[in-house]
């Protein structure tokens, strides 16, 4: 699969990823074997970027990652963040006390059964931490050896700058794509500026351009945290999926699927960018794949901002 590079630190890559998050209870229940068998195909099949997270499953998600990659550590680049977490009653929290980076990273690198991160991110700003702190202790992690690049998630310009002022920053983890176009505006130009790569999540809206929520009744797994999502629910649910469908007429043109052509254009707005779709399925996994082969003219992403301008998605 084509490789491109993150930031200006070298750090190459697969085009398209796989985010993990998906073989988790936060989407619902998937078996151990059938999350071992999306993450293992991802790897036969040329995806070199693997992203997971501590918070994920509660730590589970990042066994599964270590226990598929067992001999095949070196095939890969693989990712995962801290900071995150949950109190007794459920509820998310954010640490970002360097004694906590240490200690987070500890526990990744035992449950990725793997002596070092290629890229560690922390998952949220901690508001109550300096950032220069945080990226600080993240930046002890690399003298070590224990982690080779730094990132951060979902973090504004500012906090972007000043990070980069204590480490170079190789990639910013944040939600983008034609349902969710807010990092243009401010965060995309600062990071470019920097040198700093972009990885997207959700870059298929959370699921919208699937195909597989093509009405009310569809409905979702229990657990899946869409319930609560307002852009799945009522009147936006079905407006968003009247924006979905003008962008399937588009994609079959091409001779592809929605979720092809939402990748596609992803990938069109800059060779810095490596987005990580997830999937708890084979299908779905090679579909995204063959994403990265799709070439889309001027007039092609003018047609597609047309049906889907900036802010079009309701909720």
């Amino acid at each position: 699969m084509e490789q491109r590079t993150l930031g200006r630190t070298g750090r190459s890559v697969s085009v398209v990823g796989l985010g993990t998050w998906q073989l988790g209870a936060d989407w619902g229940d998937v078996s151990e074997d059938d999350a071992l068998d999306v993450l293992r195909a991802a790897v036969d099949s040329g995806v070199t970027f693997l992203d997971t997270a501590d918070v994920y499953g509660g730590g589970h998600n990042e066994e599964l990652v270590g226990e598929a990659l067992r001999g095949r550590r070196d095939d890969v680049v693989l990712a995962t963040k801290f900071s995150l977490g949950r109190t007794p009653d459920g509820a998310m929290k954010i640490d970002g006390r360097p004694e906590y980076v240490k200690a987070c990273c500890d526990a990744s690198l035992r449950r990725l059964q793997t002596d070092r991160i290629d890229l560690y991110y922390q998952h949220r700003v901690d508001p109550t931490v300096p950032i220069e702190d945080t990226v600080g202790a993240m930046a002890v992690l690399v003298q070590a050896g224990k982690v080779r690049h730094l990132g951060l998630s979902e973090a504004s310009a500012r906090s972007l700058e000043r990070a980069s002022a204590v480490h170079p920053i190789t990639a910013l983890q944040s939600e983008w794509s034609l349902w969710t176009r807010d990092i243009e505006a401010e965060v995309l130009p600062t990071a470019r500026r920097l040198g700093v790569g972009i990885v997207t999540f959700s870059p298929l809206g959370r699921g919208m351009f699937t195909g597989a929520l093509n009405d009310r009744s569809s409905g979702f797994r229990e657990g899946d945290f869409r319930h609560a999502n307002p852009r799945f629910q009522g009147e936006n649910f079905e407006r968003n999926l009247e924006l979905v469908a003008k962008v399937r007429e588009l994609a079959a043109t091409k001779g592809a699927t929605p979720s092809q052509l939402a990748l596609a254009w992803l990938l069109a707005q800059g060779t810095d960018i490596a987005p990580i779709p997830g999937t708890k399925h084979r299908s779905r996994l090679e579909e995204n794949v063959a994403a990265a082969a799709i070439e889309l003219s001027e007039a092609d992403l003018g047609a597609i901002d047309a049906v889907f301008p900036v802010g079009a998605a309701s909720g």
